[in-house]
């Protein structure tokens, strides 16, 4: 072995021994203060109590405006009384009316109205629904939904300083408005309780934080936060026609978690001023998605202050008119920009004043409108009796008349389809148009009887994806002008569309024969 060898073997041989003697000490040392640590535990501890820090405001401002508008929100609770059996739904044997309703609540409020449950099958449950709501004046007067109030023979209020084991205060109804779905009760109150503060849902802005307070599935006192999402949406209400959009329901959206239960309490801004009554929410899971419609506070103020008037009821005006709320680019460039009539009501006030379908409604005593929203919100805060001058269209020539304002609960009284269904089969005269993606028949007899129409089309098919079915044709409508140009029967069908070319604005004026109103619709589009 080389002397470089020995002395590596040396080294190797004396690292393990210093190892093995580490080792043994390692050991042998935690045997020992084992031993000590446990006979020193168990005389005494060097260990420092825990202390809890005085409470800090972490400063977000949620906490401040939950304090600020929490004593002011209710938690509401109704209950319906027994009913007779023949007055019960009957489960899983509904009408399509009645199962439309349900999908809709299913929807829109995460089960039935208010949030309750069903009576029991035998009819001799209550059935107690669950609501939220918020003191507006110190006398014990209540915002909250109509829906939630809807039906109850009993109303019960809990304070937020009642007891949880408390039923609450018996409330009565003051009033209620079902287009807007607000409704105003009262409690006794022998001393002034506290109230919120109203905003105005004018200056809330897409992006901004928001609040929402009330006892979703019955937990009082709850708060949950988010942002405005979207401002002036509308959702779909069940009708006898289908699902239809309320004229008067332009809702705010946030994020805020909704859940039944929430429906009548107050959406507050961050300076705990309330901006919106939080009312319905879209669902797939009965619980909170993220996309949750509150009535704006402004419309909200309008419908108390006439709710808590002598009449105890919502006075809208009306001309007696029909319209299309939404309508493209190119119906506006054809027939002009304003709000064009689909129908006028017999007798109504619009009928007196020399108006007609298709009219171009523009101004307003002079006031240029934007649309039917901003048409409406005009008129129905006028009083019955009064007038106004408004200026239009006709054929493309300016005109004026004077009208006056009508109450619109009595004008559209008997407004109601028939619901009658044509025995008549249309004959079979298919005339195939490429170019826009319909297939359209003749138009039975009686089918332009019912409309009062003379003549048209009926549309019986549409090519998926095609130019027809993209603008919104639907199958059944009847066509009865395009581009301004009469469609009476099949020959003049082809004439409108024979010059048709690529780049044209396509304006369809139909008629829907299952509608309530029979009205005009007008669909259009640039064909491509």
């Amino acid at each position: 072995m080389s002397l470089w060898e020995r002395i590596q073997a040396r080294r190797l041989t004396s690292t393990f021994a210093l190892l093995a003697t580490l080792s043994i000490g390692i050991v042998a040392g935690s045997v020992l203060t084992a031993k000590v640590h446990g006979k020193e535990a168990q005389e005494s501890s060097d260990a420092t109590p825990l202390r809890i820090p005085e409470p800090q405001s972490v400063g977000n401002g949620f906490a401040k405006i939950a304090k600020m508008v929490g004593p002011a929100v209710v938690n509401i609770n109704t209950e319906s009384l027994p009913k007779q059996a023949t007055q019960r739904r009957r489960r899983g044997n509904g009408s399509q009316d009645q199962q439309d309703m349900q999908d809709f609540f299913n929807r829109f409020f995460g089960g039935n109205p208010g949030g309750g449950d069903d009576e029991d099958d035998d009819g001799v449950g209550e059935r107690r629904a669950l609501g939220s709501g918020f003191i507006v004046d110190p006398k014990g007067y209540i915002i909250t939904n109509n829906h939630v109030v809807e039906k109850a023979d009993k109303i019960y209020v809990k304070l937020s300083t009642d007891s949880e084991s408390e039923t609450g205060r018996p409330a009565k109804v003051i009033g209620t408005d079902k287009d807007t779905d607000i409704a105003v009760i009262k409690i006794d109150a022998p001393t002034p309780l506290p109230t919120v503060k109203l905003g105005n849902s004018e200056g809330a802005q897409v992006g901004d934080w928001v609040l929402a307070v009330g006892s979703p599935f019955g937990l009082s006192q709850t708060v949950s936060a988010g942002i405005i999402s979207a401002k002036g949406r509308q959702i779909n209400e069940p009708s006898q026609s289908g699902f239809a959009q309320n004229q008067f329901q332009r809702f705010i959206q946030t994020d805020a978690a909704i859940n039944p239960g929430n429906s009548g309490g107050p959406l507050v801004d961050m300076t705990g001023a309330v901006v919106g009554v939080n009312t319905a929410i879209y669902t797939q899971s009965m619980g909170s998605q993220g996309v949750g419609f509150a009535m704006p506070a402004n419309t909200v103020v309008n419908v108390y202050n006439m709710l808590i008037g002598p009449e105890h009821k919502v006075t809208r005006g009306s001309i007696g008119i029909s319209f299309q709320s939404n309508i493209s680019s190119a119906v506006s460039r054809m027939y002009g920009s304003g709000v064009i009539v689909s129908t006028v009501t017999k007798g109504g006030p619009a009928e007196k004043a020399g108006l007609q379908p298709g009219d171009v409604i523009e101004s307003i005593d002079g006031r240029k409108i934007k649309d039917g929203d901003d048409m409406v919100n005009d008129i129905a805060g006028r009083r019955p009796g009064s007038t106004v001058k408004l200026g239009y269209l006709r054929d493309g020539k300016p005109a004026s008349t004077t009208v006056s304002i009508g109450d619109r609960s009595k004008i559209f009284a008997d407004l109601n389809g028939n619901g009658q269904d044509d025995s008549q089969e249309a004959q079979s005269s298919d005339v195939s148009a490429d170019k826009l993606g319909l297939t359209v028949s003749a138009l039975p007899n009686n089918v332009a009887t019912k409309l009062g129409i003379k003549g048209g089309v009926i549309v019986s098919a549409l090519k998926p994806g095609s130019f027809a079915d993209e603008i919104g044709l639907g199958r059944g409508q009847v066509i009865v002008e395009i581009n301004r140009k009469p469609v009476t029967d099949m020959a003049s069908f082809q004439a409108a569309i024979k010059s048709l070319k690529s780049g044209d604005d396509v304006v369809f004026l139909v008629r829907a024969p299952n509608s309530p109103t029979g009205g005009n619709n007008y669909v259009g589009g640039t064909l491509p």
